[in-house]
């Protein structure tokens, strides 16, 4: 039963004792006894899993050919099947197979489901092919250093792969995409990016610098925390090798369920 009912409830009862009208045999008799009402089971949180790219766009390729969307999908289909079965959350991703998405669709999908986190996996080509590991970045006008904002413009442009331009896009889309307000979403992401970072940080390597933020078209619902992860980059040979192997993404899948399995327990989201 919700914290409110309670304390109405507790309010209520001395109020009906002080009129006379719950004490005595004759109010029992008068009374009929119902039966119990039912816990009021609360709805479990929904996580909205985004494997980055697909379908006609590959992503970044690793030197050895592995194609990002082929990554991201297995992570985040990994993800989701944890976060049901060992956390007892809901998930659902924004595609379940090798398709196109353009990102005002992800995001269309993430605030239709009324999703409580989004989480958009990646595993990109940096800026600077040295850099590899584990980072976060979550959605500002101003990009916290150049590398956020060269890996910004290099996602934003992902669209291209479908031939959508976004000039043409309906009026009330294109304002949600650039919509950068709704003061809680944006401190609920922020939250989510540290613990999520800090998490994963006990048992997987993480970039230099691993939370930044920039002007991710992706991540723009506003009102919905959004977070974006990039697992690795396979523009590093390093970050390549692990990134193709099945079982290291096992790993990889698992940490990740567990720090936003930790994270929707928490405050903003609990």
């Amino acid at each position: 039963m919700e914290r409110r009912r309670l304390l109405r409830l507790a309010m209520t009862v001395p109020l009906v004792a002080a009129a006379g009208l719950g004490g005595g045999a004759a109010a029992e008799a008068a009374e009929p006894q119902r039966p119990a009402a039912k816990p009021v089971q609360a709805k479990p949180r929904l996580i909205m899993l985004d494997p980055g790219h697909g379908g006609a766009d590959p992503g970044a390729i690793g030197t050895r050919g592995t194609q990002e969307k082929d990554v991201t999908l297995d992570i985040a289909q990994e993800i989701a099947r944890l976060l049901t079965a060992r956390h007892r959350l809901a998930a659902k991703l924004t595609r379940r197979d090798d398709r196109f998405l353009a990102l005002e669709e992800r995001v269309d999908l993430t605030r239709k489901a009324g999703a409580d986190l989004f989480i958009s996996i990646h595993a990109d080509s940096a800026p600077n092919h040295d850099a590899r590991g584990l980072s976060a970045y979550t959605l500002s006008d101003q990009a916290s250093d150049s590398f956020a904002s060269k890996l910004a413009a290099q996602e934003n442009k992902a669209d291209r792969f479908g031939g959508i331009d976004l000039k043409a896009a309906k009026p009330a889309v294109r304002d949600i995409l650039l919509d950068l307000t709704a003061r809680h979403t944006k401190h609920a992401a922020l939250v989510a990016r540290q613990a999520l970072v800090k998490g994963a940080g006990k048992d997987l390597r993480l970039l230099d610098n691993p939370m930044r933020s920039a002007n991710f078209a992706v991540l723009k619902a506003p009102d919905v925390p959004s977070v974006l992860v990039e697992t690795g980059f396979l523009s590093n040979p390093q970050d390549e090798e692990v990134l193709r192997d099945v079982q290291a993404r096992r790993v990889v899948a698992r940490v990740l369920a567990r720090e936003i399995a930790a994270v929707v327990s928490r405050s903003p989201f609990a």
